[in-house]
C-alpha cells in the first residue's frame, strides 16, 4: 500500500516540476519590412550629395572603384560613408551610379536636351537634302522641257521664215516688205532676240511681296513655338523649342527688313514701277 501511495505522489509531482523548470518563450521578432529601392532615385541622390563635395571626389571614385570599400578614404567624408552604408549596391555598379560624373578622357555626356537637338538636326538635315534633290530634279526637268519646246518652236519659225524669204525675187522687194508693219512683225517674231542692248531690270514688286509674306509666316511660327515652350510640362523640350522659335522669329524679321530695304532702294534707283491704274481708254465700255 505504501508503494502505491508513493508512486501516485511521484506521478503528480513530475508535471508540476516540468512546468516550473520550463523557460519562458522569447517574444516574437517584428517582421522585417523590405522597401523596394529605385536605382534611378539613388543615383540622383548620390549626384546631389557629390555636388556638395569637392569635384575631385566623384572623379576619384569613378577612376578607382576600390575606394568605395576603403574605410579610411570614406571616413574623410562622413555623409558619403553613411550614404554608401545605406546603399550597399553602389560599389557593385559604380559606373552606373557615377554616370553624371564626367572625366576629360570620357566622351561628352549625353543629356536629354542634346539627344533631342541631335535628332532634330538630323531630321532637318534629311529634309534639307530631300528638298534640294527634289528642287534640282524639278529644275532639270523644267529646263529640259523648255529647251525642247524652244527648239521645236525655233525650228518651225525658221522653216516659215525660209519659205517666206524664198518668195522675194530681189533685195528691194525684201527691204520694202521689212519697212511695212507686217515685215516689222516678221522680224520681231524671230526665235532669237535681235536687240543686243542692255536688259532692263524688272521691278522687284514680286520679290518684296514674297519677302514680306515669308517673314510674317516665319515670325508667326516662331511665336507659336515660343508659346508652346513656355507652356510645356517637360523641361527637356523647352530649350530646343525655344531655340527654334527664336531662330524662326529672327529669320522672319530679317526677311521683312530686307523687303523694306529693297523697296527704299528700288524707289531711289528708279526701278520701282507699280502697275498703272486702268483708265477709260484702256477698258472701254460699249454703250
Amino acid at each position: 500500500m505504501r508503494r502505491i501511495i508513493l508512486l501516485l505522489c511521484l506521478a503528480l509531482a513530475l508535471p508540476l516540476a516540468a512546468q516550473e523548470t520550463t523557460a519562458p518563450a522569447a517574444p516574437a521578432a517584428p517582421p522585417t519590412i523590405i522597401t523596394p529601392t529605385d536605382s534611378a532615385q539613388t543615383r540622383e541622390e548620390l549626384r546631389e550629395l557629390l555636388s556638395r563635395l569637392p569635384p575631385q571626389v566623384g572623379k576619384a571614385l569613378k577612376l578607382d572603384p576600390s575606394l568605395w570599400t576603403n574605410k579610411e578614404y570614406l571616413a574623410t567624408y562622413p555623409a558619403l560613408a553613411a550614404f554608401v552604408a545605406q546603399h550597399p549596391e553602389i560599389p557593385h555598379s559604380p559606373s552606373y551610379f557615377l554616370e553624371s560624373v564626367w572625366i576629360p578622357s570620357d566622351p561628352s555626356p549625353e543629356t536629354p536636351n542634346s539627344r533631342m537637338w541631335d535628332r532634330m538636326l538630323e531630321t532637318v538635315s534629311i529634309l534639307g537634302v530631300i528638298v534640294i534633290m527634289v528642287t534640282g530634279a524639278t529644275w532639270l526637268i523644267r529646263t529640259a522641257i523648255e529647251h525642247r519646246r524652244w527648239s521645236r518652236v525655233s525650228k518651225v519659225q525658221a522653216e516659215v521664215h525660209n519659205k517666206l524669204l524664198d518668195r522675194f525675187a530681189s533685195n528691194e522687194d525684201l527691204l520694202a516688205y521689212v519697212n511695212t508693219s507686217a515685215g516689222k512683225h516678221f522680224l520681231e517674231s524671230a526665235p532669237l532676240a535681235l536687240d543686243a542692248g542692255p536688259r532692263a531690270v524688272a521691278a522687284p514688286i514680286g520679290r518684296v511681296l514674297w519677302s514680306v509674306q515669308a517673314g510674317i509666316v516665319l515670325t508667326a511660327a516662331g511665336l507659336g513655338l515660343k508659346y508652346i515652350a513656355w507652356n510645356a510640362i517637360d523641361k527637356d523640350i523647352i530649350g530646343p523649342l525655344g531655340g527654334i522659335g527664336v531662330f524662326a522669329i529672327a529669320i522672319g524679321i530679317g526677311l521683312m527688313i530686307s523687303a523694306l530695304v529693297a523697296l527704299v532702294l528700288s524707289k531711289k534707283l528708279g526701278v520701282w514701277q507699280p502697275p498703272a491704274a486702268l483708265t477709260d481708254t484702256d477698258n472701254p465700255v460699249t454703250e
